[in-house]
């Protein structure tokens, strides 16, 4: 079985076979990836609020106060539910690429039996959820910012 979810807005409601689960923050994603009956595979997507080189004034205004611009992806990782002990260590490990982000977008890949999937296997997912977070398909990926609440994006 493999573990997926469809984010709504801030929460994320997953429907298992007698009960739903609802994630609202990083460390209720890493115990429900504990939990699933096949090891998982986490993948992240970190990206940057920016407004392209066209924006309008209304536009520029409106991003100065946090709202609107683009989420562009800046790096990408995939790691095991047990390599991260929190938000605070994957901010920690982010940090060390110098790269600043706004928002990580999380997914999960299922493994067969007790095997979880490899990074290598996790590289093409990984590529397939950067393109989609460039086209602006957001709804498959649950996203966090620095502090480790889910966000509303929209």
């Amino acid at each position: 079985m493999h573990w997926t979810q469809a984010a709504a807005a801030s929460l994320l409601a997953k429907h298992t076979e007698s009960h739903v689960m609802t994630i609202s923050n990083f460390n209720e994603l890493l115990d429900a990836a504990k939990k699933q009956p096949e090891p998982q595979r986490l993948l992240f997507v970190f990206s940057v609020a920016e407004l392209p080189d066209d924006s309008t004034e209304a536009q520029r205004q409106a991003f100065a106060t946090g709202q609107g611009g683009a989420l562009v992806p800046v790096m990408c990782a995939d790691k095991l539910p047990g390599e991260i002990g929190g938000i605070v260590d994957l901010v920690a490990e982010s940090n060390q690429f110098e790269r600043d982000w706004t928002v990580v977008f999380a997914a999960s890949l299922g493994g067969r039996g007790t095997r979880a999937p490899t990074s290598h296997e996790a590289e093409e997912p990984l590529q397939r959820m950067v393109a989609q977070i460039k086209a602006g398909q957001l709804g498959g990926f649950i996203p966090f910012n620095r502090a480790g609440d889910t966000v509303a994006l929209g």
